[in-house]
This record gives C-alpha cells, sequence and structure tokens, in this order.
C-alpha cells in the first residue's frame, strides 16, 4: 500500500500482433533496412523496436559540439535517396536526412519508440521468435512475436561509453565527461579544455571546441591518421553546374568515390610509406605551414587504414594548431589532479573541463540474452557467415557495416540480401533458414572475428573475444572489403549446402559443382 492508502500497481504485460519480420532499431541500419523490405517484400508484416524516443541511433547518440559524419555522404546516404549538400555533413542533416526517409516512405508508423528488448527466444516448434521488450513510459513488458529478426542495433554501447580507469579521477575538481554523454548545455566558452584521445570523435570536437575555448589540449596515448581535404565534392559541383538531375549525380558521385576509396585501400596495404607521404604533404597545405612537424604527434605507429582515418574538412584541426588554439601532447596518463592530469612524462595539464574521447564499450547484438530452443546463445561460440547470419541460430540477420567504407553501403547491399532470402523462402515453402558448415568445411580453420593486423581499433581488441568467430574462407567471414562483397552478394546462390532449410540439409540444395541459372 502507498502512503495516500491507494494499492501500487506492477508493470502490466502486453502482445503485440504478430510480425512476419522484427527490425531492431531505428538508427541509419534500420530504417535503411525498413526501406527495402517495404520495396522488395510488400507482403511482409513488420515492426521496428527502439529503445530511444526517436530515431537517429548513433546521430541521436551523440550531441558533443561539431558532430558530424567521417563518412562521405555520397555513400553515407543511401543509394535510394541521393544526398545533396557538402560531403561531411553535420549529425542534424544526417537526422533530417533519415526523417525525410521516414516520412517519404511512411515507415514511421512501423516504429515502437522507448521500447528496449530485453530478450529474444527461438522455438522451433512454433518457427518463430518472441521478443520481450520493456515499454518506457509505465515499463510494461510487451510482447512481440516475428518470424524473422533483423538485428540493426548497431555494435557498441550508447549508454556506457568506454573510460579507462583512470587513477584520481575523483580528485579532479573540474568537470569530467566522456564525449558520448555530452551535455549540449555545457558551457565551454573561454574554457581550458583537455580532450583525451586522438580518433575520429577528437578529430571532430577539437576544432569546434577550438573555435570559442581559451585553449585545447589534446593528449594521446598514440597518433592517428588524418586525410584532409575540401568539404566539396568537385564531380558533384560540376555535374550539376551543367543541370545533370539529381539522382545521376547522386549515382555517378558514388561511384567515383568508392572507386577512389577502393584504390586508397589498396595502396594504403601495398605502399604504406608513399600514402603516408602523401597525406603530410596535405596537413602541410590545409595547416598554411611547409614545415608542419609531424614528430612526435602525428606518426603513427601502425599503418594507414588498420584503424580508421580521420577525415579532416579543410584541415581544421590543423588550422588550429597552427592558429596557437590547440596542444597535443603524446603521453599517458599517470593519474588526474585536482586541476586536470599529470602525465607519465611529469607534465600537469590544467583544465576546466575533461573530455575523454576514448571510445565505445562493444555490444554484441546489443547485449541481449538470446536462446535457441531454450538453450542460451554464446555469440562466441558460433561461426558467422559474412558477417551477417551466424551458426545455429535460425532466421535471423545482423547488420555489421563496414569500417573503411560507409556503413550504410553494407545497409544496402545486405538489405537486398534478406529480402531476396525472405522471397526464396516463401517460394518454397519454407518457415526456418539457418546457415551450417557444409561437409567440405569440416577441416576448416576457425579463428577470431578478424585478424589484428587487418582492423584493430580498440573497442574491438578489447572484446574480441565476444565476438562470433570466422572460417578461412571468403563466405564465412566479414572480410570488411565492399569491393568484393559487392559483386559476391549478387551472386549468393540460397540453394547452395551453407543454407539449411527446415532443419533439412538436403532441402532445396543445389549439389556442389552444378550449375544454378540465373
Amino acid at each position: 500500500m502507498t502512503g495516500t492508502g491507494k494499492r501500487s500497481r506492477a508493470p502490466g504485460r502486453a502482445e503485440a500482433p504478430h510480425v512476419d519480420v522484427l527490425i531492431a532499431g531505428a538508427g541509419i541500419s534500420g530504417i535503411g533496412s525498413a526501406y527495402h523490405l517495404q520495396q522488395q517484400c510488400p507482403g511482409k508484416t513488420y515492426a521496428i523496436l527502439e529503445a530511444k524516443p526517436t530515431f537517429g541511433g548513433t546521430w541521436e547518440t551523440h550531441k558533443y559540439p561539431g558532430v558530424r559524419s567521417d563518412s562521405d555522404l555520397y555513400t553515407f546516404g543511401y543509394r535510394f535517396k541521393p544526398w545533396v549538400g557538402a560531403p561531411i555533413a553535420s549529425g542534424a542533416a544526417i537526422l533530417k536526412y533519415m526523417g525525410e526517409v521516414i516520412d517519404e516512405n511512411e515507415i514511421g508508423v512501423h516504429i515502437h519508440y522507448g521500447h528496449r528488448i530485453t530478450a529474444c527466444r527461438w522455438s522451433s516448434a512454433d518457427n518463430r521468435w518472441t521478443v520481450e521488450a520493456v515499454r518506457a513510459p509505465d515499463g510494461a513488458v510487451v510482447v512481440f512475436t516475428a518470424g524473422f529478426l533483423w538485428m540493426c542495433q548497431g555494435y557498441y554501447d550508447h549508454e556506457k561509453p568506454y573510460i579507462p580507469d583512470w587513477p584520481g579521477v575523483s580528485d579532479y575538481r573540474g568537470r569530467f565527461v566522456h564525449a558520448q554523454l555530452w551535455d549540449p548545455a555545457i558551457d565551454y566558452a573561454g574554457k581550458r579544455i583537455l580532450v583525451i584521445g586522438s580518433g575520429a570523435t577528437a578529430a571532430t570536437i577539437v576544432p569546434a571546441f577550438a573555435e570559442k575555448a581559451a585553449h585545447v589540449t589534446m593528449l594521446q596515448r598514440s597518433p592517428t591518421y588524418f586525410y584532409c581535404s575540401e568539404n566539396r565534392n568537385e564531380l558533384a559541383d560540376r555535374l550539376r553546374e551543367i543541370g545533370i538531375d539529381e539522382p545521376t549525380v547522386h549515382r555517378v558521385v558514388r561511384a567515383q568515390i568508392m572507386h577512389d576509396q577502393d584504390l586508397m585501400t589498396r595502396r594504403c596495404a601495398s605502399e604504406p610509406d608513399a600514402v603516408f607521404e602523401e597525406l603530410k604533404a596535405l596537413i602541410r597545405a590545409y595547416s598554411g605551414d611547409p614545415d608542419f612537424p609531424f614528430e612526435p604527434h602525428f606518426t603513427p605507429k601502425y599503418r594507414p587504414w588498420q584503424q580508421r582515418l580521420a577525415f579532416c574538412p579543410d584541415g581544421d584541426i590543423f588550422k588550429a594548431a597552427t592558429a596557437g588554439k590547440l596542444t597535443v601532447v603524446t603521453d599517458t596518463i599517470d593519474r588526474f589532479t585536482e586541476k586536470g592530469v599529470l602525465t607519465a612524462g611529469g607534465e600537469e595539464i590544467e583544465a576546466d573541463i575533461v573530455v575523454a574521447a576514448t571510445g565505445f564499450n562493444l555490444s554484441v547484438m546489443g547485449g541481449i540474452p538470446f536462446e535457441v530452443d531454450g538453450a542460451p546463445v554464446d555469440w562466441s561460440k558460433t561461426v558467422t557467415y559474412r558477417g551477417m547470419m551466424m551458426t545455429g541460430v535460425p532466421n535471423l540477420a545482423w547488420v555489421m557495416g563496414y569500417f573503411r567504407a560507409s556503413w550504410t553501403l553494407r545497409v544496402d547491399m545486405m538489405g537486398d540480401f534478406v529480402c531476396n532470402l525472405l522471397n526464396h523462402m516463401d517460394d518454397i515453402g519454407a518457415k526456418k533458414v539457418e546457415v551450417a558448415l557444409r561437409p567440405e568445411d569440416a577441416d576448416m580453420a576457425i579463428l577470431p572475428w578478424i585478424e589484428e593486423d587487418n582492423f584493430n581499433p580498440g573497442y574491438l581488441m578489447r572484446e574480441l573475444d565476444a565476438m562470433p568467430r570466422r572460417g578461412d574462407k571468403p563466405e564465412w567471414r566479414h572480410n570488411q572489403d565492399y569491393w568484393a562483397e559487392k559483386d559476391a552478394f549478387p551472386r549468393i546462390d540460397l540453394r547452395g549446402a551453407e543454407f539449411v532449410y527446415d532443419g533439412d540439409p538436403a532441402r532445396d540444395a543445389v549439389p556442389s559443382g552444378t550449375a544454378v541459372a540465373a
């Protein structure tokens, strides 16, 4: 009983109508996947569950000064909606673009905001997923059922960023905040700001801080590669000047950018020293300092593209450095002090605000507990099929994008794949599909999700053991190579032995070596 004499009511439980497809997340992946489902499987019913009160995902989470894309919007934008504007766009512009996609395609009626998924259970007896979600307004548990689960929730924890266990943080008397948790109400004008980190977030937030702060210091454990360029696309501008329509501009400029990115990626592996010299030449040009010093603060220990290459529109971070608004310190932290941070080298960096730009915590499948026929799913015991399906887990696809190319390129390609798969299941009358290793895979090496010398950011290395495993064949790994996958995905044979329908390996299977008609 409450103090007013009224009986307190426990949160209720409700059941939602069954849908053919349930999409987890209303971010860039979820909205794009919904579009493809509507277009390519118009008879399918679906719903989108989103924990936040609105759409946007990453672009709703991050509110720090200067938040912007670190991929060009001609390839980060969906293939079906032309991007009109500067290649590097603000978070607000990206949210506006996503909102237009939702409105233009009437996706909003399918989105259940404020629904946090807490459990996913597959039943082979019923051939369906049962998904429980806590509804934010009243705490009620809402039960959804679906034939297929499309996981578009991303790859990191949106609420708990990675903060190293630094000694003495409680001794610091200023304001400490992680960039991911930045409150736009914070007034930093005229303040001394220390940014800890040197990746894509730091590359974005530092020049924005430098516009108003008294001074900015960037403390990095190790340097990052930066790519400086104008925030415009010359080809797009020229095509518009001569009157080419926007869909054509979008298609042609996407092709140009993807060609250039492919070339850059290959050169980073084959001639990394030459690429670094070119990156340095761009920095010198944009900073206005022909003698810009690179040692020790701008000479990374790894080759380009083993971690994300930080895009620097118009060289803004280097202009801040040459203008005296930014100081870079390369060292580790000994401890926090009352006034700031003491480095291992003995330098005390005083600051009114310390901003940790130290990255994400990886979150495999959103940290949601999964079960298949009553048995808990341990993702590290599964093997991934092309980074999107996992052995032993039926009727589920996970959107995991690219790190060297725009994330959304894979959203579009996976949209084609999943819709083709769903339509194929309808054609053969199948209710269940899972991927399984074939007889010829019996002796295949089972390895970590990705090679450390391929891509090795801290958030991935810290939790690599929690990720699904990969094989040493192209179909049993996420190879992070858009340029290979754009040709391989359309050729995926849904009658191949790796696809098991309704638990029968022989159903709809085409024997190895059999020619398949297009």
